[in-house]
């Protein structure tokens, strides 16, 4: 490597290593940083950070984009206007979920989401899949053939009709996971725990958005981590519990943990910053935002 070698050079950049921060320049080639400190020879193209702190792009592992809905339900975001959202935060690679539906090919869900990304999206992608049929042609073929082909990671849900799999099937996925090589993410909420509580919320007429977090106490999350944790134990293949959002799944989780299970967990900003009470008041989140509205106006006026 030579200083001629540079492809782009990132002045006056404030780094922060492993070790240390530091103000440098930024040397790299090919794609990838190889040379830190001050005085960096030119590069074909110059950046001037200006004492900006500069870090590698994100990585959002777990998103959702222009996955299909029932009408008349849309995402909102599809691959262009989710990916230039990513690209404005500084996240350069998402991977989204190709899901399969009930019914469907697990080969066509993923040949569908590349036509969805083609020529829409602004920054690396790749795919994990969601396992909704898990059928004998899913399990004995086209699973282990697509893990093959470098789609090593899938998530299967516990909850939602369209989408929940049975204890028996869970295991059934799970195996292929164990036999493959392959990581398997679970979305872990008790399902009939939820439809009977919602059920009886609806009959008395509790729907506001406020009710969401009585339809799901955290034994819901909790009974269903614990029940993840041992099918998995059952199996002897690791598991990612995703979207962890209250402590008593995150006590079951550092249970199998300290017992040697590879359990991992991953959690979602909101859980670690809002509670049911910023759920808002009985009328709908749009009462809240025009309450707040006021109160915004009201000290305008004061000041």
């Amino acid at each position: 490597m030579t200083f001629r070698d540079l492809d782009l050079v990132v002045r006056n950049a404030r780094v922060a290593t492993a070790s240390d921060t530091f103000d440098s320049d930024i040397g790299i080639a090919g794609g990838r940083i190889v040379q830190l400190g001050l005085g960096l020879p030119p590069g074909r193209q110059e950046v001037d950070a200006a004492g900006r702190y500069v870090t590698p792009g994100g990585v959002d592992a777990h998103c959702h984009l222009d996955q299909p809905m029932e009408p008349p339900v849309c995402m909102a975001d599809d691959f262009d206007t989710g990916t230039r959202a990513a690209a404005c935060g500084g996240t350069t690679t998402v991977i989204p979920f190709a899901a399969q539906q009930k019914g469907q090919s697990l080969r066509a869900a993923v040949r569908d989401y590349h036509q969805r990304a083609e020529g829409r999206a602004h920054v690396d992608h790749a795919f994990h899949l969601i396992v909704s049929d898990p059928t004998e042609e899913v399990l004995k073929h086209e699973l282990p053939q697509l893990i093959a082909e470098g789609y090593t990671s899938f998530k299967i849900y516990m909850t939602y009709d369209d989408l929940k799999l049975d204890d028996g099937q869970i295991l059934d996925v799970l195996s292929v996971a164990r036999e493959q090589g392959a990581m398997a993410m679970i979305h872990a909420e008790n399902a009939d725990c939820i439809e009977w509580l919602t059920k009886r919320l609806e009959a008395s007429g509790r729907t506001a958005p406020r009710f969401h977090a009585h339809s799901r106490p955290m034994l819901v999350e909790r009974e269903a981590t614990h029940r993840a944790i041992a099918l998995s134990e059952l199996v002897d293949v690791p598991i990612m519990i995703v979207h962890v959002s209250g402590r008593e799944a995150v006590e079951q989780i550092r249970w199998a943990r300290a017992h040697g299970l590879s359990v991992f967990a991953e959690t979602c900003p909101q859980y670690l910053f809002l509670t049911a009470e910023d759920l808002g008041i009985d009328d709908s989140y749009q009462a809240r935002a025009a309450s707040a509205a006021r109160r915004r106006a009201t000290a305008r006026t004061s000041r």
